[in-house]
């Protein structure tokens, strides 16, 4: 059917509103990344920091292409977002074994769009009929817009699927999946194709960047730096965005955090040593749910191993309870000054002795005396008379991001 050409003066309202569609309040967006995340078919998209971060951006990316494009020729068709960052996702769903289901997160956001769109139209004419033709070429708009940007994606999915099941890289992600999942599979068979022996001690690594404009290549680099010596690491291309990794010898971490420090975009989850298959297994489950971890709190740390994080890990299953966890312990010292919260942290670490504590810091021993002292004004409770829960507070604290306003 030919697309409908609206008229110079209905135009002219599109063109309008899509200039207000182009710098949409911060709600929206959030409504917006709530649905496409929320459902039961989208549980692993949500639950992955790499594709959870990626649906983010699709999100913006879609709303601001449709936007721009009818500031620019309102109310024309407009053609399927099949840029850099939307193929990019298409990749990494079938990277994970996920197939189009997942992609009833553009209907949803579909839907969303709409609901905003309606209240941007219904800012700019009170006239019935001017209103009628506004939506009935916009919501046209949008629904081609979403059809067709969902027929490219499903479309390079098949073409990904079927490059990933002719390479290595899927060999690996396969045989790796069938020993993290427990599958029944000949140890010698798995070690030939995988070029990994499974019978050492293993220690996995989870290595990811959720920032869409990161160079790629840093996070081979970043699998590079963590092995030590002679050890060669097992790295499996798990999304485009991120990588699996296996090692026999217990890994750099100071020299990965070095490392880490210079790339902002890429971030690394440990898990804990431990041998033979059931090792190989636990461990990459264990470097998972660090990752999950660092993700749900937003947090600034790039680097962290589960040692490090499995209290915080058990504390913060509910974000928001967290929250109210660290504020009711902490009051005031929660936005203190770094050097208080970490004489604190110290002190605690050192079970209570001022002058480890003060070399572990490497102050004077009365420096910290003074600081403990501040930290404890601002405790709603004597630090003497809670310190396990000020400990955990401190923790939570340490390894999320901002807090929540």
């Amino acid at each position: 059917m030919p697309w409908p050409r609206p008229p110079a003066h209905i135009r002219e309202l599109i063109r309008r509103g899509a200039e207000i569609a182009l710098n949409p309040p911060r709600e929206w967006l959030d409504e917006l990344d709530e649905a496409t995340l929320a459902g039961e078919s989208r549980r692993a998209v949500a639950a992955d920091p790499v594709l959870n971060a990626a649906t983010r951006q699709t999100n913006r990316s879609n709303l601001l292409f449709w936007a721009a494009a009818n500031v620019g020729d309102p109310g024309a068709p407009v053609p399927a977002n099949v840029g850099a960052a939307t193929l990019a996702t298409a990749r990494d769903l079938v990277r994970r074994g996920l197939d189009e289901a997942t992609l009833d997160s553009y209907r949803v956001g579909q839907g969303v769009a709409l609901r905003l769109w309606i209240r941007i139209a219904f800012t700019l004419t009170s006239d019935t009929e001017e209103l009628r033709q506004l939506l009935d070429v916009t919501c046209r708009s949008i629904s081609t817009f979403v059809d067709d940007t969902v027929a490219a994606i499903a479309a390079r999915m098949e073409r990904e699927r079927e490059e990933l099941t002719r390479g290595t890289h899927a060999e690996r992600r396969e045989i790796t999946t069938l020993l993290v999942e427990g599958a029944p599979i000949g140890r010698a068979h798995a070690e030939a194709r995988l070029g990994y022996a499974l019978t050492p001690t293993h220690t996995a690594a989870v290595i990811w960047s959720d920032d869409p404009d990161a160079d790629l290549s840093a996070l081979d680099r970043a699998a590079d730096d963590l092995a030590t010596g002679a050890d060669r690491p097992l790295v499996v291309l798990a999304s485009a965005a991120t990588r699996w990794v296996w090692l026999h010898t217990a890994p750099d971490v100071d020299r990965a955090r070095a490392a880490c420090a210079a790339t902002p975009g890429v971030h690394i989850a440990l898990g804990s040593p431990a041998p033979g298959v059931d090792g190989f297994r636990r461990s990459h489950l264990q470097a998972l749910a660090t990752q999950r971890m660092l993700a749900r709190l937003s947090s600034p740390q790039q680097v962290a191993t589960h040692d490090d994080v499995e209290l915080v890990a058990l504390v913060t299953g509910d974000r928001e309870g967290a929250d109210q966890f660290v504020q009711r312990v902490l009051g005031r010292l929660e936005t203190a000054p770094p050097d208080l919260t970490e004489a604190v942290r110290a002190f605690l670490a050192e079970q209570c002795n001022a002058s480890r504590a003060a070399q572990r810091l490497y102050t004077h021993r009365n420096t910290l005396l003074r600081r403990l002292a501040r930290a404890d004004r601002l405790l709603p409770r004597p630090l003497a008379d809670n310190a396990l829960e000020v400990g955990v507070a401190l923790e939570v604290a340490r390894w999320r991001g901002r807090p929540r306003p």
